[in-house]
C-alpha cells in the first residue's frame, strides 16, 4: 500500500490544503491526524473557494474523509463547517466522514480558559487563537477529556464533567473569569451526541481495513514542524505533534503504515503569532510578499509575518519530520524581485550555527547568515512544466534543495489546483 504524509515544514500557512487537494485525486481515504480548529485549510476550485479547518481536505474531491484520534474536535465547529460547505454544494455526511470514537471534544469552557490564560500573560502571550486547542489537549494528557465515544454514555457525563470543572472552575476563578454550570454542559452534550454519533466508529479498524485491501490513504498534517510541541520553536507553538511520526498514533496505524512523507514549505517564508523568526523583514519587500502572498490566517484572519527563505530552519524540518520530498509553493510571490536571499546560518554570539536552537535565548539572538541569489523579470504564475519556468527560478529551486538537503518532488505556482509541476509521484513511494 503506496501511503503519503503531508506535513508543513515553516511554521505553517504553506498551501498544504491545495497540495493535500492536488493528491487527493490519487487517494482513497484522506485522514486529519492532529491539531484543531485553529488550523485552516484554503483550496481554490475554479471560482470557488472553500475553507476548511476541521474537514479533511478530501472531502472537496468526494473521498471518504477521517478524523483521527489525535484531533481535538469542537464539535459545534465542525457541524458548522459541515453546515457551511454543504451550502457550497459539497455532499458531506456519515456516509463519507468518519471520526475516531476516541476523539477528544473541546467544550465551552476550552476557549474560555484559554482566552482568560492568555490576557492574563500580558505582552508575554503565546499567540494562540483563543479556540481552547491546547487546554483541550491538556484535559487528554490528565485523562480528564470528554471522548466522543462518552456521548453514547449519558449517564456517566455527570460523573466526568463533576471532575473537568473541579480543574477548569478553580483555574477560571483565579483568573477572574466567569465559571461553568455543570447541568449547561451535560445539556449541551445529550443535545449533540445524536448529531455526532452517526459518525463515530473506530477508525483504525477501517484503516487496517484499507491497508488489506490495498487502498491509497493520504495523512493530512495540521500546522508545521516548527510548531510541534516537542520540535518547535517552544513555548511558541501549537498544543501537538505535528511530524509525520504522529500520522500512526492519530489515526491507530501501525509507522510502516505511514509511507512516504512529503513537506510543503513556502518559496520565503510566514509566521502568524509570537515567537521568533530569524528572517522576518520590516521593508518593503516584506510587505510585497505579504500583498503578493495574500498572507492572512485562514481561521484567524491575522496578518502573517513575511521573511527570506530559511534554508537552515527547513533542513532541520526535513531530518525531525522525516521528510523525503519537498512540495515548494507560491514560487510565483518571488517574481518580479532582482534579487534574493536564503538564510544558510545563524550567527549566534559570534558563533555561526546551521540550527535554530532550542533555546529561547538563543533563538532570540540568532541573527540570519545570508546567500543572495539573482531574482527574476519573467512571471511563473500558472507554470505547469519545468520549461515554463526563468532559468533563475530553476536556479533558485535548485540550490533550496541542495541547502535542505531533499528533493523538491512538486512545485506550486498559483493557489489554482492544476497550476502544479509533479517531478514524482509521492503515491509512487
Amino acid at each position: 500500500m503506496a501511503n503519503v504524509a503531508i506535513i508543513g515544514a515553516q511554521w505553517g500557512d504553506e498551501g498544504k490544503g491545495k497540495v493535500v487537494d492536488w493528491l487527493a485525486s490519487r487517494a482513497d481515504i484522506v485522514v486529519r491526524f492532529q491539531g484543531g480548529h485553529n488550523a485552516g485549510h484554503t483550496l481554490v476550485v475554479g471560482n470557488q473557494t472553500y475553507k476548511l479547518s476541521l474537514l479533511p481536505s478530501g472531502v472537496v474531491r468526494g473521498k471518504l474523509g477521517i478524523i483521527g484520534n489525535g484531533v481535538v474536535l469542537d464539535p459545534e465547529a465542525l457541524l458548522s463547517e459541515i453546515s457551511r460547505v454543504r451550502g457550497q454544494g459539497l455532499d458531506v455526511g456519515p456516509h463519507n466522514l468518519r471520526i475516531a470514537e476516541n476523539v477528544p471534544l473541546i467544550l465551552p469552557l476550552h476557549p474560555a480558559i484559554d482566552k482568560a490564560r492568555e490576557e492574563a500573560r500580558g505582552e508575554a502571550k503565546i499567540g494562540t487563537t483563543g479556540r481552547g486547542i491546547g487546554p483541550a489537549y491538556e484535559d487528554k494528557v490528565a485523562r480528564r477529556a470528554i471522548r466522543l465515544c462518552d456521548l453514547a454514555e449519558p449517564e456517566t457525563l455527570s460523573a466526568k464533567l463533576d471532575e473537568l470543572l473541579l480543574h477548569h472552575n478553580t483555574l477560571l476563578k483565579g483568573l477572574g473569569a466567569a465559571t461553568f454550570e455543570k447541568q449547561a454542559l451535560l445539556d449541551g452534550l445529550v443535545a449533540l451526541a445524536p448529531k455526532l454519533l452517526p459518525y463515530a466508529e473506530a477508525v483504525w479498524e477501517r484503516l487496517d481495513g484499507a491497508r488489506h485491501a490495498n487502498k491509497r490513504v493520504l495523512f493530512e498534517g495540521a500546522q508545521a514542524v516548527m510548531l510541534d510541541v516537542d520540535h518547535g520553536t517552544y513555548p511558541f507553538v501549537t498544543s501537538s505533534n505535528t511530524v509525520a511520526g504522529n500520522a500512526a498514533a492519530g489515526s491507530g496505524i501501525g509507522p510502516h503504515g505511514i509511507g512516504t512523507v512529503l513537506g510543503i514549505a513556502k518559496a520565503y517564508t510566514t509566521r502568524v503569532g509570537s515567537g521568533p523568526f530569524p528572517t522576518e523583514l520590516f521593508d518593503d519587500v516584506g510587505k510585497r510578499l505579504g500583498e503578493r502572498g495574500r498572507e492572512f490566517g485562514t481561521v484567524t484572519g491575522r496578518p502573517r509575518r513575511c521573511g527570506w527563505f530559511d534554508a537552515c530552519l527547513v533542513r532541520q524540518a526535513v531530518k525531525v519530520g522525516g521528510v523525503q520530498g519537498l512540495a515548494l509553493t507560491k514560487l510565483d510571490v518571488l517574481d518580479g524581485l532582482t534579487e534574493l536571499k536564503i538564510c544558510t546560518g545563524y550567527d549566534i554570539d559570534g558563533e555561526v550555527v546551521k540550527r535554530l536552537p532550542a533555546a529561547l535565548g538563543a533563538q532570540a539572538k540568532a541573527k540570519p547568515i545570508y546567500e543572495v541569489l539573482e531574482g527574476w523579470s519573467q512571471s511563473t504564475m500558472g507554470a505547469r512544466s519545468w520549461a515554463e519556468l526563468p532559468a533563475t527560478a530553476i536556479k533558485y529551486v535548485k540550490r533550496i534543495e541542495e541547502l535542505v538537503e531533499a528533493p523538491v518532488t512538486l512545485l506550486s505556482t498559483s493557489p489554482e489546483r492544476d497550476d502544479t509541476i509533479l517531478v514524482s509521484d509521492p503515491f509512487a513511494g
